[in-house]
């Protein structure tokens, strides 16, 4: 089965590429690319705004085009004004991988999206080949920016998120030194490297501050009937619960474990960030939940405040980090075209990869020389279905 499956991505790739090498023109840059024409920029969006998680691409699209709107009233970049191509990958890593080579050969200066490292990692070799720069706003696999066997950095991935690690750790080292708990369960999911990392570096950090994990179970993408195992974990009776994975399945384990009688602290990642929590789950059944995040709503920084006061005015809802990160990549990129003061996407890149002290909404980044983004991380908590920041 896996080794159909990576000789089915090969082949996709070698079909984008060539996708890719036969929409040439006369009018190119040194890589390839069509060069931006006339009075505007184009940049891609490649968003999963259909499928299993289309309320994060579809929150991060409209963050990133909110930006653009904002940026194109203020004269644009370089004295042109940002033009937007918004394609739907649905939730495919073979439809996102497609959807790159189809922007690539329009002439993007850089691609924003997707959401999850699954289809950042399948759009990777379309990116790198043809020299364009991708910033993934929430992929937090360790892999997405680097290649794993050679530790080498991909010279045109970037990403305006924390990583997998660092949301265990944290988990960790809030059950543990704020909550004061020393026992945990994981009940994670087990059909995405994103949950699985999760639960690798929450239970590593936990028992290196001394904690003990009771209780170690997996359910896969799709499950809706958690009561069996759940009732296992109970049994063990463990001080915090652990649930790294997404909130079509978490909202409905939430809901079933305190049916259960299940009244321990539960706790994940930013996959739990979306209004389906409280709708499925139920306001009760999610106090004493937390997970980690990339920024609050709640935060009173003036700037936060003015992108979500702009957010809900044009599209009547609160912004979720999806919504915050789709935006920040798209200030991002504006400011590497201007620190480039070109709109090539080979300096713009390398403009990126340069960036410092950049004040995003989910906070102040710094790559490193891994493009990934030095910055902090919060928790949330529900608390009568509202979001609390600790």
């Amino acid at each position: 089965m896996q080794v159909k499956r990576c000789l089915t991505v090969l082949v996709l790739v070698l079909f984008a590429m060539g996708i890719v090498a036969g929409c040439g023109t006369n009018n190119t840059n040194q890589q390839g690319t069509p060069a931006p024409q006339g009075t505007e920029i184009l940049v891609g969006l490649n968003c999963e705004l259909s499928g299993g998680v289309a309320s994060y691409g579809t929150n991060a699209a409209n963050g990133a085009k909110l930006a653009f709107e904002e940026i194109n009233a203020k004269g644009g970049v370089l004295g042109k004004q940002i033009k937007v191509l918004e394609r739907d990958s649905q939730s495919k890593t073979d439809e996102a991988m497609n959807v790159s080579a189809d922007l690539v050969s329009k002439g993007v200066v850089a691609q924003i999206g997707p959401l999850v490292s699954g289809a950042v990692a399948a759009c990777t070799p379309v990116m790198n080949e043809n020299k364009v720069p991708l910033i993934a706003p929430a992929a937090t696999a360790p892999g997405a920016t680097v290649d794993e066997k050679t530790g080498q950095t991909f010279p045109y991935i970037f990403r305006a998120c924390f990583l997998d690690s660092d949301q265990g750790v944290r988990m960790a080292e809030f059950a543990y030194d704020t909550l004061g708990l020393k026992t945990a369960a994981i009940y994670g999911s087990t059909s995405d490297d994103y949950a699985k990392g999760l639960a690798k570096y929450f239970k590593e950090a936990f028992e290196a501050k001394g904690g003990k994990i009771v209780a170690n179970e997996g359910y896969v993408t799709g499950d809706k009937d958690f009561k069996a195992t759940l009732t296992k974990i109970k049994a063990t009776q463990p001080a915090f619960i652990y649930v790294p994975g997404y909130y079509q399945e978490v909202s409905i384990l939430i809901k079933q474990a305190r049916e259960l009688g299940i009244t321990a602290p539960m706790g994940g990642g930013d996959g739990w960030d979306s209004p389906d929590m409280v709708t499925v789950a139920g306001a009760a059944a999610l106090n004493d939940t937390y997970f980690t995040n990339h920024y609050s709503v709640q935060d009173p920084k003036p700037a936060i405040v003015n992108f979500v006061k702009a957010y809900e005015t044009k599209y009547s809802k609160t912004p979720d980090s999806f919504a915050a990160l789709g935006y920040d990549s798209a200030y991002l990129l504006v400011e590497a075209i201007k620190s480039a003061d070109s709109a090539d996407p080979v300096k713009v890149a390398e403009a990126l990869a340069k960036t410092k002290d950049f004040p995003g909404i989910t906070g102040t980044m710094t790559f490193n020389e891994k493009h990934n983004p030095v910055k902090s991380i919060v928790v949330i908590e529900f608390k009568d279905g509202k979001l609390v920041s600790h």
